[in-house]
């Protein structure tokens, strides 16, 4: 279904939804930084920038508690976290590189083990994603597949036009039931031309022969060069919108404490450390050589898709200046010769 909606009327519907006891996150800044958090009112979202983190965080916190426990005497009471207790949540302002993310998650986060955190926070939650009208030169989206206007993993895609307002076409039952249950803020289609979409590097990658190289070459040499720059410090997976990895502790003492979920980093020395001491992934070549494996060949041999949208967001916080798309083209040329 497709509709018209225009700025005004945006707001409108932001503001009916916060009214109404709905939980709506939208990029907001916070002490000078833009991320995805709770609205409190409409004028607080910011459309013109992508976030700092991504929205993954929406459905995979950066920390959460799994249950808590007591314990007086030979009493031990535990108390779990009910995921039907999660808010029903409306994203919007979400980018295509951060909502086409989501299903890649999906798959993870249900394959063997359902993860009832993760599901029940995405059953709850409408995305209203944006398409991009500009990119930076970090920005690769469309050198992985996807587009500026990618409507992977939205149930609403509002795409700007040159009056100010927007087209809005659903991609889900839940982006209908959205509009059917608005209906008087939009209306049809009109005359009005969308602005011009965003162009990205004008990279194309070559993924399956990128995947063919990694396939053979997991002991090669090459990854001293490519690699030796990592400095492990984890913030290319903490702001990426497809890395998952995560670590499970009980903090507290042994009368009372919780279990919780925290993000975690495959660059970090610790994350392969074993109780016997061994590490074997004891130097940091071989850590950033899981990323790029991680991403561009095992999920793919697992669920037959790239653990990457080109979002960008690691090239522009790298500490050391890695581009991983500019490790991407030298493999793709070292598969080339």
């Amino acid at each position: 279904m497709r509709k018209q909606l225009s700025s005004e009327h945006l707001t409108a519907l932001l503001q009916a939804l916060i009214a109404a006891g709905t939980r709506v996150v939208g990029p907001r800044r916070v002490a000078g930084i833009l991320l995805y958090e709770p609205l409190i009112t409409p004028d607080e979202l910011v459309l013109d920038e992508l976030p700092r983190r991504s929205v993954k965080e929406a459905f995979f916190p950066v920390c959460e508690d799994l249950l808590a426990y007591e314990k007086q005497g030979q009493q031990l009471t535990l108390q779990d976290v009910d995921p039907a207790s999660f808010p029903q949540t409306v994203l919007v302002g979400v980018r295509p590189c951060d909502a086409a993310a989501i299903p890649v998650l999906d798959a993870v986060f249900s394959w063997d083990y359902k993860d009832q955190f993760f599901l029940e926070r995405r059953a709850r939650t409408t995305i209203i994603s944006l398409a991009c009208t500009s990119a930076d030169d970090a920005c690769f989206c469309t050198a992985v597949g996807l587009a500026p206007d990618e409507p992977r993993g939205a149930d609403l895609m509002l795409t700007p036009l040159e009056d100010g307002g927007y087209l809005a076409e659903s991609h889900s039952e839940k982006g209908e039931a959205l509009l059917e249950a608005h209906a008087g803020l939009f209306s049809e289609p009109g005359a009005v031309q969308p602005l011009p979409l965003a162009q990205p590097q004008t990279l194309s990658f070559d993924l399956k022969k990128i995947k063919a190289w990694l396939d053979e070459h997991f002991e090669d040499e090459s990854w001293d060069g490519i690699a030796t720059r990592c400095v492990g410090c984890g913030s290319c997976a903490f702001v990426c919108p497809a890395c998952h990895c995560f670590d499970i502790v009980d903090e507290g003492s042994e009368k009372s404490g919780k279990r919780r979920k925290f993000w975690d980093a495959c660059g970090f020395w610790k994350f392969t450390h074993h109780a016997s001491g061994h590490n074997p992934r004891d130097f940091q070549p071989k850590r950033y050589r899981n990323r790029i494996m991680h991403k561009f060949k095992y999920y793919d041999d697992k669920f037959g898709q790239t653990l990457c949208t080109g979002c960008g967001r690691c090239v522009r916080l790298c500490p050391v200046g890695i581009d991983i798309a500019g490790v991407l083209e030298e493999i793709e040329k070292k598969a080339n010769e």
